[in-house]
């Protein structure tokens, strides 16, 4: 019996590795561990889960295959998703990217639209590139911890 790493067994079943880790976890997938505390996933197992796949979901493994042609590219933030909506106004146009369960909008040229024929249901990868990253919380600012005393 075989065991892969989970990184090798989420190639394999076509899943991002952060998504088989939270399955290991919440126990979706069975693993054996390593003397060093290592999730190992075993070649049954892999059987197990791809038997469970509605026919047709192999969509992932074609996204990775065209990731690996940007290998040259220095932005590292890639992420996969489907093309929700595209909306064309003149010269610019607004791309909704669905990655999971969230919403992803970029503002691009018309022309790079209809260049690389973006079309709802698409798959398609986000890269991102920042010189700035901004976060915020939310809720009220009542409710959170006072702030720690500065020595």
């Amino acid at each position: 019996m075989a065991l892969l790493t989970v990184r090798a067994a989420s190639e394999r079943l076509g899943v991002a590795y952060s998504t088989l880790k939270r399955w290991v976890l919440t126990g979706r997938v069975r693993t054996t561990r390593t003397d060093g505390g290592h999730h190992r996933v075993s070649e049954a197992e892999i059987d197990r889960l791809l038997a469970r796949q509605p026919p047709g979901a192999g969509r992932r493994v074609a996204a990775a295959d065209a990731d690996e042609s940007l290998g040259g590219l220095s932005a590292r933030n890639r992420l996969h998703g489907f093309i929700d909506e595209v909306r064309i106004d003149g010269l610019l146009a607004q791309v909704r990217l669905r990655v999971g369960d969230q919403s992803l909008t970029a503002v691009i040229t018309a022309d790079a639209v209809r260049a690389l024929k973006l079309r709802r249901g698409d798959d398609a990868l986000a890269i991102v590139k920042s010189t700035e990253v901004m976060i915020a919380k939310s809720g009220n600012p009542g409710t959170n911890r006072k702030r720690r005393a500065r020595k």
